[in-house]
This record gives structure tokens, sequence and C-alpha cells, in this order.
């Protein structure tokens, strides 16, 4: 069975996850930081694209004691999964996500991934490839499921976002909106991609929250079923 997906993010008024540079910006307060490592400690898996890891060299670990005190008194892993959909395998090998935390890392590649690069990962992770030219993350999602993860966290960016949204393989979305604009036709918004024509429809949202954390807001929806 495929996990359940929740698709975080934080997104400032105008839509904007990062500035023009493709630099992490700070959006969201104190409490967001808080709900968003209670997520992560509630799931059993966190994904990001190569893209997020490339800009920023995500760690993707639970840093909170406490929460990571909970997961092994549940019985559970110190982390969750770290996940990263690489097609090139670009991964850095000395990467922060191999340096910080414990648990597993897995990176999911294309068959036509350079062998050298994937050997290289293959030291540090499990590697699995699940796509010829590009990830399927239809293959991914089956392949979590029988690797036991019930809960995935995707948090990003723009463009393993709109993969997700655009073939509907999510089960919520949780946006923080902040209380500051950030502009520019380069910078990235919440999902990128090649976007919807009126012709070919639009991916629906059906609104189950909205609670304001900090200066800003927290947005929750489910994908409306057709």
């Amino acid at each position: 069975m495929r996990p359940y997906v929740i698709i975080n993010a934080a997104m400032s008024a105008d839509g904007k996850i990062s500035t023009k540079e493709h630099r992490q910006t700070k959006i969201s307060g104190d409490q967001d930081f808080a709900r968003v490592d209670r997520l992560r400690a509630d799931c059993d898996a966190v994904m990001v694209g190569i893209g997020t890891i490339l800009a920023d060299d995500s760690s993707l670990r639970l840093k909170n004691p406490d929460l990571i005190a909970e997961r092994t008194a549940a019985g559970k892993t110190e982390q969750p999964m770290r996940v990263v959909i690489d097609s090139r395998a670009r991964m850095p090998p000395d990467g922060d996500m191999f340096k910080k935390g414990t648990g597993q890392r897995v990176i999911f590649v294309a068959e036509t991934a350079p062998p050298d690069r994937v050997a290289a990962l293959a030291e540090k992770a499990t590697v699995i490839s699940a796509g010829t030219d590009k990830v399927d993350l239809t293959l991914v999602l089956d392949k979590l499921g029988e690797m036991g993860v019930k809960k995935l966290m995707v948090e990003g960016g723009a463009t393993l976002l709109w993969s997700f949204t655009s073939q509907k393989l999510f089960d919520e979305i949780r946006i923080y909106v902040g209380a500051l604009i950030i502009g520019g036709t380069d910078a990235p918004t919440f999902v990128d991609g090649s976007g919807f024509t009126r012709a070919e429809g639009f991916t629906r949202l059906a609104l189950k929250n909205v609670e304001k954390i900090d200066d800003g807001l927290l947005i929750t929806w489910h994908k409306k079923e057709e």
C-alpha cells in the first residue's frame, strides 16, 4: 500500500518559496518551525528533490531531542527515513544528510544515471532505480510502501511539488503563508513545472482548515476527489 502523502511548504504572501537567487528565506517563525518538527517526527519518511539539496545542503534530520526521545520510546528509529529524488545521481557524497543524524537514507535515481555516481552514493545510502530517464514517482511510492513507510512528508522543492500535485500523488497539502512579499519573476513559487492549461483542467483541492500561526496562516487542503 502506498503511503499517505503530506506536502508541507512555506511561501510568502505572493506565493514565493525563496528569492530570485534561489536562496533559502525565513518565511515562518518559531511556532511554525515547531509544527514542522512535530510533523517530521510523526512521519515515517521525509522527502525532497535534488534541487533542494544542492541549494541548501539540507540534512532533513529531526533536531528536537524531545521528539527524538518520543520516537525512540515508541519503538521507532531516532530519525525518519530521509529520501531524495535524484534522477541523475547528483547528490553530493559529502553532503550534510550523510554527516548529520542517524537512520536510513534512500536515494531514488533513474536507470540512466551515471554508474560511477550511483556507486559512490551506494556507499552512503540505499540507492534505488525507479524509472528510465527520470524518477517515476508512482514507482517510488510503491517502493516506499513496500519498505514500511505509511506516512510520507514531502518538503519540496518547486519542481518535485509540481510532479506530486500535477500527478495527484498526494493526500494533503499544508502551506504556511508568511507575512512578507518576496517578488521576482524568477523566484520559485510553491509549484513550478509546465503548468496546466484551461483545457487540461486543474488539480482541485478541498479546504480542511485555516489556522493563525506566528504572523501568518497555516492552510490545510485535501485532494478533492473527482
